[in-house]
């Protein structure tokens, strides 16, 4: 079955040409060109992935990715204008799974939001040929099948790429993982570049929401200028 994906961008023609690209494709697409009508989507349809730009006429493209993350777990891409860092880092932070700045070439987009669709897809289905359903170690428990995670029987609500992440370190704990191998994992495509802090940013919020110390952390620990590691 074909995805539903959602794209907001006031810029008309910017949503027209994403709208042809993403056809040629095969997706079904529901294209708007203002926040309103998209949130009103967002509760009627039901959407694999939306595409956001940040800027827009009447609800900002931030907003609405913290109403997404309120009530749905598929990934959402930001598109930005900006080369500002803190618009990066704001998405990220408020759960966006991915940006991309203004201009781009239509082809890459296509590219991350076949990677995002694969990834979402992947750690959010059963998958009976999977040797470890369950990683369970000190107060952590990850259920891959029902994508969710405790903390000393705690839910933590996490996001799919926070979560997809924490599993990868948690299924290769007592190695350093770097930046570049979880870029590709996670996202599935390697377009990884040093100056790309996506990892850093939902590490950053994974230990937010895990109460874990950067100084001294408890469970994901930084090995500077390596990667990131999880002791068994």
């Amino acid at each position: 079955m074909a995805a539903n994906i959602l794209i907001v961008d006031d810029e008309q023609a910017i949503a027209d040409l994403v709208e042809v690209y993403l056809k040629n494709e095969n997706f079904n697409l529901f294209k708007f060109y203002n926040g309103k009508d998209a949130l009103d989507c967002i509760a009627k349809e039901k959407l694999d992935l939306a595409i956001l730009d940040v800027m827009l006429p009447d609800v900002d493209g931030f907003s609405i990715c913290r109403q997404i993350r309120e009530k749905h777990n598929f990934p959402v891409i930001m598109l930005t204008a900006k080369e500002e860092e803190i618009d990066k880092i704001t998405g990220l932070t408020l759960g966006a799974d991915d940006y991309i700045t203004k201009p781009f070439r239509p082809l890459e987009l296509i590219a991350r939001v076949k990677a995002q669709l694969r990834r979402f897809t992947k750690y959010n289905s059963s998958e009976p040929n999977q040797e470890e359903h369950v990683i369970a170690f000190s107060g952590l428990v990850l259920d891959i099948d029902t994508h969710e995670c405790t903390l000393n029987e705690k839910k933590l609500s996490l996001t799919p790429t926070e979560f997809s992440i924490l599993w990868v370190l948690c299924s290769n704990r007592g190695r350093v993982v770097s930046s570049e191998e979880l870029f590709n994992v996670v996202w599935g495509d390697k377009y990884f570049t040093n100056s790309n802090n996506t990892v850093m940013v939902h590490i950053r919020h994974l230990r937010e929401k895990m109460q874990d110390s950067t100084e001294h952390p408890k469970y994901i620990k930084t090995v500077w200028g390596v990667g990131y590691k999880i002791e068994k």
